[in-house]
């Protein structure tokens, strides 16, 4: 058995452990079939408060999965985690 990376295992749990909340998956899953969008389309698709997707968004921002892209005063977001693409297209 090759030697295990360790450093890469736990990147890899932790990106599973992000995307591992409904309201994450969801997130991930509606950026994807939309190219990307904002939080209040985000809101409305999910039927949630503003600040608990903007949490759900640092969350995933700080996991390196999303990124957003400033246009005035809209931030449009977008999965920019390649592992994680699969995963979700993988999934659904």
């Amino acid at each position: 058995m090759k030697d295990i990376d360790i450093e890469m295992m736990e990147k890899k749990a932790e990106i599973l452990k992000a995307i591992g909340h409904p309201i994450r998956l969801c997130i991930i899953k509606g950026l994807l079939e939309h190219s990307g969008c904002n939080v209040s389309f985000m809101q409305n698709c999910l039927k949630a408060p503003q600040s608990t997707i903007s949490q759900h968004i640092a969350k995933l921002k700080a996991a390196g999965i999303l990124k957003g892209e400033r246009n005035g005063v809209e931030i449009r977001y977008k999965v920019v985690d390649e592992d994680v693409k699969r995963i979700i297209e993988i999934l659904f």
